[in-house]
């Protein structure tokens, strides 16, 4: 009997031992166990995670999941490695190892089994340091097939009937931006990945780059060719130093096996990737800031038009889309329009919920499935009062919309936004002010100044917020916070500025009475 002992060695998990599990276990197991660090395993609220996978020759393999591991437990460490030595000797033992009571992670429970992994289909599964697995794995053969067909106006149409949208936020069609950059006239093109994930509570993104780095790299290769680009930039945030260690040996390996650089795959496509690193600056990620910032420049953003699919990097024709939506292209080429259905989207759950961690779903699945019946809802004793998408370019969902299907349409109905996928749940002993004030000074502190409703509106904005906090606010102050919200969201220059009324907004349409029950009966207008 053969054993593969899968540990989740990405950012979350790792901060609670995972790394030291990983060596730990490498230590002291047997010649017939694989030993491998890999991406999140998904429920990262229990971590660190081991995965183990045994294999007896007949049948499927079977697979465990284990959390709450102690990774510095010698105890527990000899009794690991005394059943991994047990089963070695003896291929017909039961099940290698029994945890204490806990540990073991029911995999029928629907945090797994309502989720459709495309985009996170080899996370946890491979090795993100090895293109071996990688390749292994099926990534990048529909890069190959691709070069091999060399239609590249045929992909733009398969992504264009497929219906996906961009993952990053605004939902724009992706296929549609595809074709808009293949049209530009000239010969050098670029294409760019925003990997600048800023929301709070999302991790989405590095979930990917952390774990399956090769079918970022393969999406961008596929959406270069469809659209006529050499060069490549991927943008990422300097907080994610484990995602951009990864990253760079992706993109050396990619290179060194020759899936990057020139003459791809015995192809004529030639294409290049560079990695740049952003200082953290959340107004960064909207487009027209993170070019002036690959440019060298100060991340500010400048009016549109000229969009970047005319006038981008260094003033060529630019496709940009985020991360996730990259990911999902190999899926979707694999697949094809039918299989694909309406494609899936990734959430990080997080707050106010049993199990965080995160989950990819089709779309279209409601609000209670994920929050309830996935994260098995608000800690005991208490209740759901809201949930948050969007981070602080979205709004706050009340509990009895929780039915709404998540998406783009309906959540923006309910005056918020998908976002990212960013999901913070939030209990009833939660107050909805100060969450929004929360929002409000996150994107006050964030703004770039460079436009006088975002540089000041978002400053008055905060101090209305903190006046009704303190309980010093009357019905006038809340009359002057929504039309302040109106004006800002109106004239702002970017999306930062247009979106950062919305917390505010959101919070006042379905909470009034959080705010009603501040006001100071004598304050005075």
């Amino acid at each position: 009997m053969s054993l593969c002992l899968r540990v989740c060695t990405a950012a979350s998990c790792r901060s609670r031992g995972g790394e030291d599990l990983r060596q730990a276990l490498a230590a002291v197991a047997g010649s017939s166990t694989v030993v491998k660090g890999v991406g999140c395993l998904g429920p990262c609220s229990e971590g660190p995670l081991l995965e183990l996978e045994t294999a007896s020759g007949v049948g499927h393999p079977e697979r465990q999941l284990f959390g709450n591991l102690p990774a510095s437990d010698p105890a527990a460490l000899a009794a690991l490695a005394r059943s991994l030595r047990a089963c070695a000797e003896n291929p017909k033992a039961p099940a290698p190892w029994q945890p204490p009571a806990g540990q073991a992670l029911d995999l029928n429970h629907p945090f797994f089994r309502l989720q459709r992994r495309l985009v996170l289909k080899h996370c946890g599964r491979i090795d993100p340091e090895s293109i071996t697995e990688a390749l292994a794995a099926g990534i990048y053969q529909q890069l190959q097939r691709v070069l091999e067909a060399n239609d590249p106006a045929a992909v733009i149409e398969l992504v264009r009937r497929s219906g996906l949208r961009g993952r990053g936020g605004a939902g724009y069609p992706t296929g549609l931006k595809w074709a808009t950059v293949a049209k530009m006239p000239g010969h050098e093109k670029v294409v760019v990945c925003n990997a600048d994930e800023g929301d709070p509570g999302a991790f989405m993104d590095r979930t990917v780059l952390e774990g399956d780095p090769h079918t970022l790299l393969e999406g961008m290769a596929i959406a270069a060719h469809a659209v006529g680009a050499s060069r490549g930039f991927i943008y990422v945030r300097a907080e994610y130093p484990l995602a951009i260690a990864r990253l760079r040996q992706a993109i050396h390996q990619a290179e060194q096996q020759g899936w990057l650089g020139t003459a791809i795959a015995g192809s004529r496509f030639n294409f290049e990737i560079a990695l740049r690193v952003g200082a953290g600056a959340y107004v960064c990620g909207e487009e027209t800031a993170l070019i002036q910032s690959i440019e060298g420049k100060r991340g500010m953003p400048r009016p549109r038009p000229p969009y970047p699919a005319e006038q981008g990097v260094f003033g060529l024709p630019t496709l940009i889309n985020n991360v996730e939506t990259f990911a999902n292209v190999p899926a979707l080429l694999r697949l094809g329009v039918e299989a694909y259905g309406g494609g899936t989207k990734v959430f990080s759950l997080t707050g106010d919920v049993l199990r965080t961690g995160v989950i990819e779903v089709p779309m279209g699945t409601n609000l209670r499935t994920i929050v309830e019946t996935m994260g098995g809802g608000a800690p005991q004793g208490r209740t759901i009062k809201a949930v948050q998408t969007g981070g602080p370019s979205g709004g706050c969902v009340p509990a009895q919309q929780l039915d709404t299907p998540v998406t783009y349409e309906s959540l923006q109905a309910l005056g918020t936004i998908m976002g990212s996928g960013g999901m913070v749940v939030m209990d009833d002993t939660t107050n909805m002010v100060d969450i929004a004030r929360f929002f409000m000074a996150f994107s006050r502190e964030e703004s770039c100044g460079k436009c006088v409703p975002c540089r000041a509106g978002t400053v008055q904005l905060d101090n209305l917020l903190c006046r009704i906090l303190e309980r010093r606010a009357n019905p006038a102050d809340l009359e002057q916070l929504e039309s302040l919200c109106v004006m800002v969201m109106d004239t702002s220059l970017c999306g930062l500025g247009q979106s950062a009324p919305k917390p505010v907004l959101s919070t006042l349409r379905h909470f009034r009475g959080d705010y009603l029950a501040m006001l100071s009966p004598e304050a005075t207008p």
